[in-house]
């Protein structure tokens, strides 16, 4: 089973800039940080992840097409064992990945089989949860200039998780707890 999606659309963003800016007619106004407006460079992540085994694939476009998406599916196709008899990739209702040259690229590869979840239901594909990982992991409180930048991280990230990589459980971590001692409101148990 291969989980597979975009993650999207990420930017190099400004954020609140260094300097700090005084109003000088009103000496008692707050002080507030400059502005940098402006995007610096978009695009989007494609990702693959098999839940059985922890592994992850992650390629950036800087659109999101059908082309980009059949591109994708190809890188994928090469990275998956050969010995594989099938496999079932589990998408979203996007339209890229319904459009005729996505359907003709299962037609070329018969071992594919497309899986939809519901509308509505994204918790049902793993991937989901493991896209918040990637964020923290490559995304989370930095700043990028260029969408370059964002690609490299991602990239380090996607490496940094497969060279640690483990089974994906689905669900929260399931925690120890302690046996409840019998209490003045609990009777004893009787064996």
């Amino acid at each position: 089973m291969v989980c597979v999606d975009e993650m999207g659309p990420e930017s190099a963003k400004s954020v609140p800039g260094q300097q700090l800016v005084t109003a000088a007619k009103r000496p008692a106004a707050r002080a507030r940080q400059e502005i940098d407006y402006g995007r610096r460079g978009a695009g989007y992540v494609f990702g693959a992840f098999q839940p059985a085994s922890g592994e992850a694939l992650t390629w950036t476009a800087e659109r999101r097409t059908t082309a980009n998406f059949v591109t994708f599916l190809e890188l994928v196709e090469t990275r998956i064992d050969p010995e594989v008899e099938r496999i079932y990739a589990i998408l979203d209702h996007l339209y890229a990945h319904r459009a005729t040259d996505v359907l003709l690229f299962v037609l070329a590869h018969p071992r594919w089989e497309f899986v939809f979840q519901p509308k509505y239901a994204a918790y049902l594909n793993l991937i989901e949860p493991w896209w918040k990982i990637l964020r923290s992991l490559a995304l989370k409180g930095r700043r990028f200039e260029t969408w370059e930048e964002i690609c490299a991280a991602v990239e380090a990230a996607t490496a940094y998780w497969n060279a640690h990589r483990h089974p994906f459980h689905w669900g929260r971590r399931r925690r120890h707890r302690l046996r409840r001692q019998p209490g003045i409101a609990l009777p004893p148990s009787v064996t």
